[in-house]
């Protein structure tokens, strides 16, 4: 490459002199304001490369003084990120690893002593007020890092925990919304925005959400979850409507809920109360002999017990009964609940004839107890009655007590629900009748 350079330099030598031979004239120049010069050719063009030289090396040194120390700072920069960096790990690291939150409390601080924008540190540092209850501190740490990105959508959610936190459900809501602003799509904020309406009790508002949420899933298992959801959420709103006095639309929402799924019996049980509410007792009954039908529920079967006893049509009740153990003629609970309701009448004789016949396969049941128990009272026979409540109190099984059952997680309530208290899920409590 140096022999490259030497031959050019020799070849532009040889030109320069073979034009200082060619022009040997003087050459005149005039500057501005100072008169005229007379120089040789050859002595103006080398001055002229060498002014030119000049000019460019001043602009090497410039470029290369400018890069050394962009350089400079670069590599102060990358070590003082570095740093930062490390300290924010580490605070992590004290935080989630070893819940040491004195420790990482410090190296958040040390975090922003470097870097007093550091945004994550400074929710952090939010979050850990939080924990500890320092709503106050809390705020100003989360408001702090709002200020240095207002559209930041983890301090918005930041300050929706504050918010709920404090049981503010409307300022929750709000940042929530300021969330859906940027980002509409947004599942876990559509998630967080149907968890607070449903506790402010907004379920038309649920509704409107649920079809949010259902339309931006993507797996078809999870899109299947919200559809079922989408049906709990309007039952919920029939409900409310119902317990307002809106029965209009607590029948539209029951009868939708019904279209969507024929063997909803919470909606069932919905829509017969409206309607007895207006006064359609034979709709009513209807409704829930229909339902009880498709469904085979005892839930249902006891609803419609006390309808047609309340509206005097015993007999219509016992038929139904009395066509279940035709068809099942070996079903106990059935015949329990035929003895029940010939108790309940005062049908003494038929009462006692149905619960002597169950057969119990050698089980102690508590409430069957307690009813022959009174049947032998009525009966003047007091010697069996004590017999039979003796047999009650001994056993330890809880079969034949009205108590119901989630088919989901087990969860047993004392009174029936449409929508279970500990798993959140919709039409899933059975009767329970066994131990």
């Amino acid at each position: 490459m140096s022999k490259v350079l030497v031959f050019i330099f020799v070849v532009f030598l040889t030109a320069l002199a073979l034009f200082a031979i060619y022009n040997q004239n003087p050459t005149t120049v005039t500057i501005p304001f100072d008169g005229s010069y007379e120089t040789p050719t050859i002595a103006l063009i080398l001055l002229s490369i060498a002014v030119g030289s000049l000019a460019m090396l001043f602009v090497f040194v410039v470029r290369d003084t400018k890069r050394y120390v962009n350089t400079l700072q670069q590599q102060k920069r990358q070590r003082r990120e570095a740093k930062i960096q490390e300290l924010y790990s580490r605070a992590l690291h004290h935080l989630f690893a070893h819940h040491d939150v004195r420790e990482a409390r410090e190296l958040f601080e040390a975090v922003l002593k470097e870097d007093p924008d550091h945004l994550n540190a400074i929710v952090q540092l939010g979050d850990i007020a939080l924990s500890e209850g320092n709503f106050q501190t809390a705020r100003e740490q989360y408001e702090r890092a709002r200020d240095l990105d207002p559209k930041n959508i983890d301090v918005l959610f930041a300050l929706s925990r504050l918010m709920e936190k404090t049981e503010r459900w409307p300022n929750a809501l709000k940042y929530i919304e300021e969330i859906l602003e940027i980002d509409d799509k947004n599942l876990l904020a559509l998630y967080k925005k149907r968890e607070i309406l449903e506790r402010l009790e907004q379920w038309d508002d649920v509704v409107f959400v649920q079809k949010a949420i259902l339309k931006n899933e993507h797996g078809e298992k999870d899109k299947n979850r919200e559809r079922q959801n989408l049906v709990g959420y309007k039952y919920e709103y029939g409900r409310h409507s119902l317990e307002n006095g809106y029965l209009e639309k607590a029948k539209k929402a029951f009868r939708t809920v019904l279209r969507l799924e024929k063997n909803f019996v919470p909606a069932t049980l919905g829509l017969a109360e409206a309607l007895l509410r207006e006064g359609e007792n034979e709709e009513a009954i209807n409704l829930l002999e229909k339902s009880y039908e498709q469904t085979s529920s005892m839930i249902v079967l006891l609803r419609l017990e006390d309808l047609l006893i309340s509206v005097g049509e015993p007999l219509r009740l016992i038929r139904i009964y009395k066509n279940n153990i035709l068809k099942n003629p070996q079903d106990p609970v059935i015949k329990f609940y035929l003895g029940r309701v010939y108790y309940r009448l005062e049908m003494i004789d038929d009462a006692f004839e149905i619960l002597t016949s169950i057969d119990t396969g050698g089980a102690v049941y508590p409430d069957m107890h307690q009813l022959l128990g009174n049947l032998y009272l009525k009966r003047n026979q007091t010697d069996k009655a004590v017999q039979e409540y003796r047999k009650a109190l001994e056993s330890h099984v809880c079969a034949f007590t009205l108590s119901y059952r989630c088919a989901e997680c087990g969860f047993t309530a004392p009174e029936w629900s449409g929508r279970c208290s500990r798993c959140q899920k919709w039409n899933t409590y059975f009767l329970n009748l066994s131990s």
